[in-house]
């Protein structure tokens, strides 16, 4: 069954990233993909980078980690804290990369996950903001959200995990 309007969409000013797609799957599996160990099976691809080592105390307050493994073999980590959890509605979490990416170095940025149920699925929201000062920054994240919301409804798509 596809949704109406269910490609990811994204768009960023000088501050926040917006993203938004239709996924194939209730609340609870969506939330379950973006912050547990589910997070390995399906975001990324061999051609960019792959999430590996994921360990989450999912509370507020719990800390979070992940291990990013690019396509040339770097590994390289990223961490955070939950601010909110209201599963299945809403996760709030910090994030920052623990290393000196290009065009946001070790800048900790705030992301929302709102998740809403919809006829055939669920509508998730991603409000990744704390880009004041680095535009470019927010511009590529918006293109990675973009990309990563796509795989994540591949994941439960057409080949993708069974609901």
């Amino acid at each position: 069954m596809m949704l109406p309007h269910n490609w990811p969409r994204a768009m960023a000013n000088a501050e926040t990233v917006m993203a938004s797609a239709e996924i194939l799957a209730s609340p609870e599996q969506v939330i379950a993909a973006l912050v547990t160990g589910d997070v390995e099976r399906w975001w990324g691809s061999t051609d960019t980078y792959r999430m590996t080592g994921w360990a989450a105390d999912l509370r507020v307050g719990g800390r979070w980690t992940v291990l990013v493994e690019t396509s040339d073999g770097r590994h390289l980590p990223a961490s955070g804290k939950f601010l909110e959890v209201e599963t299945p509605r809403r996760i709030v979490q910090t994030r920052r990369y623990d290393w000196d990416h290009p065009t946001l170095g070790r800048q900790e940025t705030t992301l929302a996950y709102l998740l809403e149920p919809i006829a055939g699925g669920t509508r998730l929201t991603v409000c990744h903001g704390g880009f004041a000062g680095f535009a470019d920054a927010a511009a590529e994240h918006a293109e990675g959200w973009a990309r990563v919301l796509g795989w994540l409804q591949g994941y439960f798509g057409e080949g993708g995990q069974a609901a």
